[in-house]
């Protein structure tokens, strides 16, 4: 039964972040993201512009377990646990927002 309340919360949280970056701004123009999922601790971010990024990264309950702000492209996540994330990038009043799968 604590499964599919989890996986309950899992679906309204991730719908939740899509309608949340649907009224917002844009997607970042040529946002990559790879590899995901992340088996070495590292994550490469390409953007068009490459301006300083803000990153905000959550679990799947919602808590931010990562707030960073890059400069090039290299985001290190050695820090984290195994699992399912969501990452938040903020560039220029453009946000995008991505599952990151972290093994």
């Amino acid at each position: 039964m604590k499964h599919f309340y989890f996986v309950i919360f899992f679906f309204v949280c991730t719908l939740g972040f899509s309608q949340e970056s649907a009224k917002s701004s844009a997607d970042i123009d040529g946002f990559k993201l790879y590899p995901n999922p992340v088996t070495q601790g590292k994550v490469y971010i390409e953007t068009t512009l490459n301006d300083p990024k803000k990153i905000l990264v959550f679990d799947v309950l919602g808590t931010q377990v990562l707030q960073t702000t890059i400069i090039g492209r290299e985001l290190n996540l050695s820090e984290l646990d195994k699992g399912v994330y969501i990452l938040r990038v903020f560039e220029n009043n453009k946000v995008a927002t991505r599952k990151l799968i972290v093994k």
